[in-house]
């Protein structure tokens, strides 16, 4: 992209901010420039967030049902997937689904309940319920 076809439109998604692009200037060099960002990019972004605001409350009633752990809400709450989890607490995915069930989050030792802690910024007594 040439350095004065940088998206200037606005993003209210930044909140104002700018973020770091790459253009390529007059002399046909590659450098960094701010962008305000664009239309498509907010809408696209503002539905992204939409989906991840769904699936948490999802996993909210199934929670309250019994069927999920109070992980799986704060995974989605905290804007994560069982992929982005697993890199973030160094479990492997398919454990991570495994507790994601109530039964088995249940059993977990306090050394596990820690790594998710840290991964997903809460601290353990709020990772083990629902917020009111």
């Amino acid at each position: 992209m040439d350095l004065d076809a940088v998206p200037q439109e606005g993003n209210a998604t930044l909140d104002g901010h700018a973020k770091l692009m790459y253009a390529r200037d007059a002399q046909g060099r590659v450098v960094t420039t701010r962008s305000r960002g664009w239309e498509a990019e907010e809408i696209v972004t503002s539905h992204a967030v939409d989906v991840l605001v769904e699936q948490a409350q999802a996993a909210k009633e199934r929670v309250v049902k019994g069927l999920a752990s109070p992980l799986e809400y704060w995974m989605y709450e905290r804007r994560m997937d069982v992929a982005l989890l697993s890199q973030t607490s160094g479990f492997w995915q398919w454990r991570v689904r495994r507790h994601l069930r109530p039964k088995h989050f249940a059993a977990l030792p306090q050394k596990h309940m820690a790594r998710y802690s840290e991964a997903l910024g809460l601290p353990v007594s709020t990772l083990q319920g629902l917020p009111s």
